[in-house]
């Protein structure tokens, strides 16, 4: 009682102290006359109006979403921030109903209602605030509030009572937790030291016999709880030991030590998964899923059960998560109360999952729940929004099995009644799912989602079985095949199968020739099953009736079949000509520019014929034809042998230059000798591409743009043989950790293109390196978006993101030149942000546009077949003549003709003559001699 009155007088104090405090400012301390007042009295009332404005607005917008989470938690903090009492706890009361509230939210909402209950009436409405927060999620830090919020409430009758009562729900439900449970233990001790402390004899004086009794009684709970908790595996328990030891009179008794011990080599298995909890980020799913399959081993439910608590509590809109809960809880537990609390909280959380509604349903029916409350539930689903028209399907089709095992048909069939109550119940919902996939799912979804019809083929399967209603099957069936299904096969068969099952012969029969006249699939698997029927069960006339109506039957659909075919074929041969069209057209232009070269080449070699410096410039133009098929940029060893042999072993002499300038930037573009790239250095080089190809002075534009990873030993452009530039080079460092550092410029914009930058690998030594460095599988934390508008930004689009949750990362799709396709990829924290986000924002119009919303899951690139080995031609072209990416858009080889003519079996010499090749003889060919510069121009000249 002394406890209580000191309680109760602290709580008077606070509460006077906050009504003297001014409604701003806690901390202010009064008004104030300083010469600022009047400007910051203006500024407080524009912001007042501004946060009135935004108030109507959040209202307004969930008169229309009410599941809008964000929407309810900037509605919240506004109003607590205004001072809007009433309208807050309103606010806080919607939220409720719709969302089980985090812990955060709860503890505000307590605090501030604490504030106000200084009366009993008004602390019993706090304590069921506390009852409906402690249901929510299991949090240690809502039952320690609760714990010593009830310690001022132990001067009403029962008080001490109540609290132990609260203090031991507790300890049942989080004294468990290895990081948070002590506090509890240790709160609790505090508490029955405290009524210790009461209970002593004053100095002095004499304790009475029921004075000493009580003594011994508390004294024996302390120990208790001493005892109870060192069994626990929790953190710092050695200091809780030791802690026993000072208090205790007594020596610690050898149970309570084996106990201890055994509890702290429990602690130490559980440790790493703690530590990997405390420095994980949030939501820390993989880390909870590696303690749970740890606990689930260990086997004990009440652990188990914690665990999955403390996951759920980071991870409340996983949905696998709560499904994986709620199926160990009704496979194991099977406690009601604990069951049926988890799998509501589980579809408050994520309502668009329909397999948590369906689990829902199942477990009430199983624990024998009020049928007016499951019909109540499963009104509640179908006004949850689901994401597909099949989720609409299969939420009724459980609702509709349970119906059907509501009712005795054997009472049905005994007593020869047409109906019953649950029957007739069964029937209406029957008719109502119908219509129901017909309007509401089809006007949304464009689609049904039940196209085969599969709750009206049940609905005909319990009419034929159960009820001995064939009449109703037939019309339900009637009604199936008028919906677009007589074209199929199956379904034909499926109601030959029920007719067969609870029909006649001679509704059987009519079925089939129905089904003969109407399917398109397989009509030749029907009227077999036609022909067994007669040759079984019919007569002459039936059989020759089926056998004449098959032939027919058939005869038509070969015919139809050959029309088709001969339909295919002429278009495929319209495309073939199109085709060939395409390739002479392509083959003339080429013939044209050959034309137009060698005209040009007569020309130089008349004017450069008495010095023979055509040759020379053949020489040089020669390795760059080579190094433009070359994609990666390597060199085989034998062009890297005549590549060195221009300038390095030959030495020709330098042509003139010629007085133009444009010809002499582009000729001096040719002269200038290519240093080719070293595999040795690979680790220090970066490979740039997608550049412009009109980047003036590639080389001193990129060694400004890299020099701020590192100190930049050399450019190497790559010009054609014109002498422009082909948007790609390499960039050589000094330092390995320069290179590391200048691949995080990929995609950087260089004149309105974005810039590749690649790690330089030799791709013929690892032909399975891959520089794409975005994941290509499932990744359930981030989005893939279709259909923006293309004028869309990057901030634009993260400000419709950022309200479902925190987007980590944004990635605008674009081509080659920059340009958005209308794509992006959006990357959240956490998986739960990810869902809720394609709830939400699916469908949405952007700028006139709907977008689409989707998690990303990259399809499968189809990998070319690679060739078998055996089947390599002699006359093959080595892969670095295609470079990368083989040969191109136009699949054409840009090796000269000459070079592949090795095979022929004639070949014409200077002089005329024909002379034997080695084709013709019987030994087998030889590998063709390498022709340098010079003998490659005398051989195209003579072409």
């Amino acid at each position: 009682h002394k406890m209580a009155a000191a309680g109760a007088e602290a709580a008077a104090v606070a509460l006077e102290e906050e009504k003297r405090l001014p409604e701003g400012d806690p901390e202010s301390g009064g008004d104030s006359e300083d010469e600022g007042d009047s400007d910051s009295s203006g500024d407080g009332e524009d912001e007042e109006k501004e946060n009135e404005a935004e108030i109507q607005r959040l209202e307004e917008q969930l008169s229309i979403n009410a599941f809008d989470y964000n929407c309810h938690l900037d509605l919240i903090k506004l109003l607590r921030q205004e001072g809007e009492l009433i309208k807050l706890r309103r606010a806080r009361q919607k939220m409720s109903e719709l969302f089980p509230l985090t812990e955060e939210i709860w503890l505000d909402w307590l605090k501030d209602e604490i504030k106000m209950a200084s009366e009993s009436s008004e602390r019993e409405k706090v304590y069921e605030l506390f009852e409906r927060a402690v249901k929510d999620y299991i949090c240690p830090e809502i039952w320690l509030e609760y714990a010593q919020y009830s310690i001022g409430g132990i001067g009403q009758e029962g008080g001490i009572e109540k609290v132990r009562s609260i203090f031991e729900r507790a300890l049942t439900a989080v004294g468990l937790h290895v990081s948070k449970g002590a506090a509890l233990w240790e709160a609790y001790r505090e508490f029955e030291n405290a009524i210790l402390e009461t209970a002593q004899p004053a100095p002095g004086s004499v304790p009475s016999p029921e004075q000493q009794q009580m003594l011994c009684n508390q004294l024996e709970k302390i120990h208790t709880l001493f005892r109870r908790q060192l069994g626990i595996p929790l953190l710092d328990m050695e200091a809780s030991y030791a802690e026993y030891e000072e208090w205790s009179e007594d020596p610690i008794p050898e149970t309570v030590i084996k106990n201890y011990k055994k509890a702290l080599q429990q602690l130490e298995k559980c440790k790493p998964y703690e530590e990997a909890l405390l420095g994980a980020e949030t939501p820390k799913l993989a880390e909870y899923q590696a303690y749970i399959d740890f606990e689930m081993k260990g086997g004990d439910p009440a652990r188990i059960q914690l665990i999955y608590e403390r996951a759920l509590a980071e991870n409340c809109l996983v949905p696998d998560l709560w499904a994986r809960y709620n199926q160990y809880l009704d496979r194991q537990l099977k406690v009601k109360d604990l069951v049926l609390s988890a799998h509501d909280r589980a579809v408050r959380n994520c309502p668009w999952t329909v397999g948590l509604w369906i689990r829902y349903l199942l477990a009430m029916e199983r624990h024998r729940v009020d049928h007016s409350i499951i019909s109540e539930m499963f009104e509640k689903a179908l006004n949850a929004g689901f994401i597909q028209a099949t989720d609409y399907v299969e939420i009724w089709q459980a609702y509709l099995d349970y119906l059907r095992r509501r009712v005795d048909f054997t009472q049905v069939l005994l007593l020869s009644k047409d109906s019953s109550k649950e029957l007739e119940e069964l029937r209406s919902a029957f008719a109502r799912a119908v219509e129901y996939l017909k309007q509401e799912v089809e006007e949304r979804f464009s689609e049904s989602g039940d196209p085969s019809c599969t709750i009206m083929q049940n609905w005909a399967r319990v009419e034929a079985r159960l009820c001995n209603n064939m009449q109703k099957a037939r019309e339900l069936w009637d009604n199936i095949m008028t919906k677009g299904n007589a074209k199929y096969a199956n379904m034909w068969l499926e109601y030959y199968n029920l007719e067969r099952a609870h029909g006649d012969t001679q509704h059987c029969r009519k079925a089939l020739h129905r089904a003969v006249q109407c399917t398109s699939d397989y009509p030749e698997h029907v009227c077999e099953v036609l022909l067994t029927l007669e040759r079984i069960e019919g007569t002459l006339e039936d059989w020759d009736a089926a056998v004449q109506k098959t032939e027919n039957r058939l005869a038509r659909v070969n015919e139809q079949r050959a029309k088709a075919a001969e339909k295919e074929a002429a278009l495929a041969k319209q495309e073939e000509e199109k085709a060939e069209q395409r390739k002479q057209a392509r083959a003339e232009k080429k013939a044209s520019k050959k034309a137009k070269k060698n005209r040009i080449g007569e020309k130089r070699k008349a004017d450069d014929e008495d010095e023979g410096e055509w040759g020379q410039e053949e020489e040089e133009e020669q390795p760059s034809k080579r190094h433009k098929g070359d994609g990666d940029g390597v060199l085989l060893q034998e062009d890297m042998e005549v590549e060195t042999g221009l300038f390095g072993r030959s030495g020709p002499e330098k042509p003139d230059l010629p007085a133009n300038p444009k010809e002499k930037a582009s000729i001096s573009r040719k002269d200038v000798p290519r240093v080719l790239h070293d595999s040795s250095k690979d680790s220090v080089t970066v490979f740039v591409s997608n550049l412009s190809y009109n980047l003036a002075d590639p080389e001193v534009k990129l060694k400004e743009l890299f020099e701020g990873c590192g100190e930049v030993a050399e450019v190497r452009p790559v010009f054609s043989n014109k002498g422009t530039f082909r948007g790609y080079c390499y960039v050589e460092f000094k330092e390995e950790k320069s290179a590391l550092q200048a691949l995080g410029l990929d995609r950087k914009v260089v004149e309105g293109r974005p810039m590749f930058v690649s790690p330089c690998v030799d791709k013929n030594k690892n032909p399975d390196f891959k520089v794409f460095r975005y994941s290509t599988t499932l990744e359930k934390h981030k989005l893939f978006i279709s259909g923006l508008p293309f004028s869309c930004t990057k901030e634009e689009l993260e400000a419709m993101c950022k309200a479902h949750g925190n987007v980590k990362d944004i990635r605008l799709v674009t081509n080659r030149a920059g340009k958005p396709k209308g794509l992006a990829y959006v990357e959240y924290e956490n998986e739960a942000q990810a869902s809720q986000a394609v709830l939400k924002m699916d469908g949405l119009t952007v700028k006139e546009h709907v977008i689409k919303v989707a998690i990303s899951n990259p399809p499968l690139r189809k990998l070319p077949d690679k060739p078998e080995a055996g089947r390599a031609s002699q006359f093959a072209v080595p892969r670095q003549l295609y470079g990368a990416r083989g040969k191109g858009r136009t699949q054409l080889s840009m090796m000269p003709r000459a070079l592949q003519r090795q095979s022929a079996p004639m070949a014409k010499a200077e002089n005329g003559m024909v002379q034997n090749s080695p084709a013709t003889s019987s030994k087998p060919p030889e590998e063709p001699k390498k022709m340098s510069n010079a003998d490659f121009a005398k051989m195209l000249l003579k072409k």
